[in-house]
């Protein structure tokens, strides 16, 4: 093998590899715009987590904020409101997420796995009744002490388990936590 063998053969190895990267290039650039758009928009993505500031919030009031498009109920409860949401036999509850006969009633329907963080004295909920998606009326209405939805009349309690009406299930439990004593972040 002569000299020039060796140098055309390094050439070659040289254009093949320049090639294969320029193609590779060029194929991210044209596969990445495909990925990207399948990412969530910015809208979206500012909306995805909150942070709520909770120090106004009063005992015995709530305060409701608007989390991706839906509204959000915080309720600062007082110490009946915590009574009487204990002393619910969770078995009794039209949804306490036992969907099966052969299963005990599931424990996230009890008071205390609503609550945020096991501070039982915070409860945050979706405000969207369960039944056809209305807003229910909160601060104590309907027959439990809790919300009630006046459109089909679905009565909720201080817990915002379903107790009568049309509503199939609880009122839903977002993803929430504090964040320092006075920060409740949802998302």
């Amino acid at each position: 093998m002569s000299h020039a063998d060796d140098h055309e053969g390094t050439r070659r190895d040289f254009l093949y590899y320049a090639t294969a990267g320029a193609g590779v290039v060029t194929a991210g650039a044209a596969v990445w715009p495909l990925v990207n758009q399948m990412n969530p928009s910015a809208d979206v993505q500012a909306l995805s987590s909150i942070r709520v500031d909770i120090s106004g919030v009063a005992e015995g009031t709530q305060l409701t904020v608007k989390w991706l498009g839906k509204p959000v109920f915080i309720r600062h409860r007082t110490a009946d409101e915590i009574e009487s949401a204990n002393s619910v036999d969770v078995s009794s509850l039209p949804d306490s997420n036992a969907r099966n006969a052969n299963l005990a009633a599931d424990a996230d329907a009890t008071d205390a796995n609503r609550a945020l963080d096991g501070e039982e004295k915070w409860l945050v909920m979706m405000g969207v009744c369960t039944h056809l998606g209305c807003v229910p009326l909160g601060d104590g209405a309907g027959d439990f002490g809790g919300w009630f939805c006046p459109c089909h009349g679905s009565h909720y309690d201080a817990a915002g388990r379903i107790r009568r009406g049309p509503a199939p299930e609880n009122l839903p439990v977002p993803v929430a936590a504090f964040d320092g004593e006075t920060t409740i972040v949802l998302g």
